[in-house]
């Protein structure tokens, strides 16, 4: 139960990720970035202080983070009842080896 939530809380995280990264602008997007300039002299450089945009990216960011270990825990949690030795254990037999048999005499 706990497995389905978090996918689909992942996959919520995964399309809002894409769409915020998509939405943004490069840092030279504006003219003077094209020939080299720092466009403005204020203490954060030419984009400011972080926008909205980069702080919803910051927190998806972080999210989808959590959501990927979270998701590799639980799978591995539910998978670690077959275990690599138990698996040989229950796959190789404790029989005695086949005897060969005499061949047939010719008359």
């Amino acid at each position: 139960m706990i497995a389905i939530l978090l996918t689909i809380v992942h996959v919520i995280v995964c399309l809002f990720l894409i769409i915020v990264v998509l939405l943004q602008s490069g840092k030279a997007a504006d003219l003077a970035g094209a020939f080299g300039g720092m466009g403005s002299q204020t203490a954060f450089g030419p984009r400011g202080s972080a926008t909205l945009l980069s702080k919803a990216t910051t927190i998806s960011a972080i999210l989808f983070m959590l959501t990927s270990i979270s998701l590799s825990i639980v799978a591995t949690r539910g998978a670690g009842t077959n275990t690599l030795p138990e698996l040989k254990k229950r796959t190789v037999p404790n029989s005695a080896p086949a005897v060969p048999q005499p061949a047939p005499a010719k008359k």
